[in-house]
């Protein structure tokens, strides 16, 4: 009889397990959106090498096509 516990004490483990496996969840999605913004930054690094680069060849179609991807890439990051 006294490995069985009661019913009090069976939903406090059974809340403690749920609460860890909700922190855990949780620290995936913020683990992940820092990954996300990682990569976002990394590419508008390289956006912007390829923009001036493209303003020092004067080719205004590879700059009007870079400058919009830039603007996208931007927009996910607000």
């Amino acid at each position: 009889m006294k490995n069985k516990k009661s019913y009090a004490e069976l939903m406090k483990s059974r809340q403690t397990l749920k609460s860890e496996a909700e922190s855990a969840s949780m620290l995936d999605i913020y683990i992940q959106m820092i990954l996300d913004e990682a990569g976002l930054k990394r590419k508008l690094a390289l956006l912007e090498l390829q923009i001036n680069d493209a303003l020092d060849q004067r080719n205004q179609p590879l700059f009007m096509d870079l400058s919009k991807q830039y603007a996208d890439v931007s927009h996910c990051l607000k």
